[in-house]
């Protein structure tokens, strides 16, 4: 369900293990990792799956994609990743929130920063989950792409993603069907941008994640109602504003 999503926080783990390894009293290591991700894998060969997957995106390929990562782990197919990444049972979820533990532990700092962007990955076709014709940053127009909505935590320590939502338009969430032929959970409803971004933001303040500021561009920053829940919460913010509000 909804992959972008649920391969962010491996990923992240890989990357910040390997950035928190240099940082002054941080020792982290792949066994840490290991021992942190092992009960949120139901079987143990999609565990061992994973342990090749992270050194994968550890080692020195250009690109960190299945074909590539699995020629560096020395297979000659991708098949084993993307059984892993599609269907293997797992919990992306307590994924994300041992990340987000791992990530206050090791780079956590008074003067942390919360940072909110979106991205997009330009698809073909129509059956990946929020796939649609939608203005995306990242080709700077209109395409064929599925939209993610981030939360990154930056503080002297250090930079990871912290969190992640898959934006799915209006037009997804109205057709119920076609949620359920991408295995998109019954009870996900319509979200704004924005409202993902609280959602996430909300995870992060729950969790005790140490923050000074939070920061956007003018898609969190001009809406209003956001900006008062942050004020709310108590918390101070840099926000871009566009002026059309």
């Amino acid at each position: 369900m909804q992959r972008i999503e649920d391969t962010t926080a491996l990923s992240t783990l890989a990357a910040t293990d390997a950035t928190a390894s240099t940082i002054a009293g941080g020792q982290a290591s792949m066994a840490d990792v290991a021992r942190r991700l092992a009960p949120y894998f139901a079987r143990s060969q999609s565990w061992d799956r994973v342990l090749a997957y992270l050194r994968g995106l550890l080692s020195e390929a250009e690109r960190k994609n299945s074909w590539q990562v699995a020629e560096v782990c020395g297979e000659s197919t991708p098949d084993g990743f993307q059984s892993l990444l599609n269907r293997a049972d797992w919990d992306a979820d307590a994924v994300r929130d041992e990340l987000r533990t791992y990530i206050r532990q090791h780079l956590g700092d008074p003067n942390g920063v919360l940072v909110l962007d979106e991205t997009g990955f330009l698809k073909q076709g129509r059956h990946s989950a929020g796939v649609a014709r939608q203005y995306s940053g990242t080709v700077g127009k209109v395409d064929n792409c599925q939209i993610g909505v981030f939360l990154s935590y930056a503080s002297p320590l250090g930079h990871a993603l912290l969190d992640r939502e898959l934006y799915l338009p209006q037009a997804w969430t109205d057709d119920r069907a076609r949620c359920r032929q991408a295995a998109i959970p019954e009870d996900r409803r319509f979200a704004t941008k924005p409202q993902l971004a609280q959602q996430m933001l909300a995870r992060a303040f729950a969790a005790g994640v140490p923050a000074a500021w939070v920061t956007g561009d003018s898609v969190y920053g001009d809406n209003r109602q956001r900006r008062r829940w942050l004020e709310a919460q108590p918390q101070a913010y840099v926000l871009a504003v566009s002026g059309k509000e």
